[in-house]
């Protein structure tokens, strides 16, 4: 490896699983009851956090009501870099892009423990130049709720 990467390698990449089991990812980003919130280094991770939600939307909802309910993750997810959903609506999708935060889908269930894997194998091999951005812009921490939207 080389020094760059190394050092993006060494730092926490804070990542959020849409989870309802806390044990797979399982779920949708409407529907998801919680979220575990890992901060992950290429041999490394570390739980930080579990949100909880009880207001969510069903997976099956034509999400008519969906905006207050939505609002409230995406705030409760600052400071995260990825986010791992089965699916995310486009609306959602944007909000969660606006808020900082890469969406990334997966077509199946899987268990934490695999995603973790992924992650922490990407950043010991050359991350690609999406993740490496977002690693460097993560080890400023900085504040997306102050930000001001794009224009």
């Amino acid at each position: 490896m080389t020094d760059a990467t190394d050092a993006v390698a060494a730092r926490p990449l804070r990542i959020a699983v849409a989870t309802n089991d806390l044990e797979r990812l399982d779920a949708h980003f409407g529907s998801a009851m919680k979220f575990a919130l890992y901060d992950v280094t290429a041999e490394n991770c570390r739980l930080v956090e579990v949100l909880a939600f009880d207001d969510v939307t069903s997976e099956d909802s034509a999400h008519t009501d969906s905006e207050d309910r939505i609002t409230p993750k995406v705030e409760a997810l600052a400071g995260v870099a990825l986010l791992f959903v089965l699916a995310i609506g486009g609306p959602s999708a944007a909000k969660v892009v606006r808020a900082g935060i890469h969406p990334i889908k997966v077509k199946e269930a899987e268990p934490i423990a695999t995603v973790i894997e992924r992650v922490q194998e990407m950043l010991r091999s050359a991350p690609p130049p999406w993740l490496r951005k977002i690693i460097g812009a993560s080890s400023a921490r900085p504040n997306f709720m102050n930000e001001e939207e794009p224009a």
